[in-house]
């Protein structure tokens, strides 16, 4: 994400022995490769682990999850109380050589009857790095939300199959990936203006169904389509 600009830089097709550390490792290593520095690293709470944690500590790489609210007594879940933020530090302790230390941010916030939440909420962050206060914490990882957006676009130009070849299905998961790359590149070039401090985009009015339209009229074009079979006589 820069510039208001949202593209998906890497895909990689998870085996079951994966490793969370492994899987970092080969995206951090693509975006090395296109010669890109990771400011900060959003990750999900599947990553919430003591290895993921300890690695990208010693990368030295700012980043930011949500942690499992584990434990009924202690836990993450004895940090819950209060009704105000705070910051504070954990250590999770795998056995008597596998432990890891963090940065902890509690965050409070009032339900106030959304999503029929009433009362104090409250959310955890690991942190390493990160200078973002207390208020604002909750919605700069809000920006992680936009991988899920990227995924329901992916959805609507992906190509579907009742194929079980996975490699089949990764390279279509792929492509869909690409044409959102190009309509979100699209806009940036041809479909917005500068402004003072940012950039205008217009998403109203070139949709990535549009663009998808278009490429559709052109194979047709090309490829001409067929309207009816004609059985061979007798």
């Amino acid at each position: 994400m820069t510039k208001n600009k949202r593209v998906t830089l890497a895909v990689r097709g998870v085996r079951k022995l994966d490793t969370s550390v492994a899987l970092i490792t080969y995206l951090l290593a693509e975006l090395e490769s296109l010669k890109i520095n990771v400011k900060k690293l959003y990750l999900d709470r599947g990553f919430f682990n003591t290895p993921v944690i300890r690695w990208l500590q010693a990368l030295d790489i700012p980043f930011m999850m949500p942690a499992v609210k584990t434990g009924k007594k202690g836990g993450i879940k004895q940090f819950f109380k209060g009704k105000k933020s705070y910051k504070t530090t954990y250590k999770i302790t795998r056995d008597e050589d596998d432990s890891v230390t963090f940065d902890l941010w509690i965050v409070c916030k009032n339900g106030k009857g959304k999503r029929k939440k009433h009362g104090v909420q409250y959310f955890a962050y690991v942190t390493y790095k990160i200078t973002t206060n207390l208020d604002y914490i909750y919605q700069d990882y809000r920006k992680r939300f936009g991988i899920e957006t990227s995924y329901r676009l992916k959805n609507i130009c992906r190509i579907k199959t009742n194929n079980k070849n996975p490699f089949l299905r990764l390279l279509f998961v792929g492509i869909s990936f690409l044409l959102v790359n190009i309509w979100v590149n699209l806009l940036w070039l041809r479909i917005s203006r500068k402004r003072k401090g940012s950039r205008l985009i217009y998403r109203t009015l070139f949709t990535l169904k549009q663009i998808l339209a278009f490429l559709s009229q052109a194979l047709q074009r090309k490829y001409q389509v067929v309207e009816s079979i004609y059985l061979p006589s007798g």
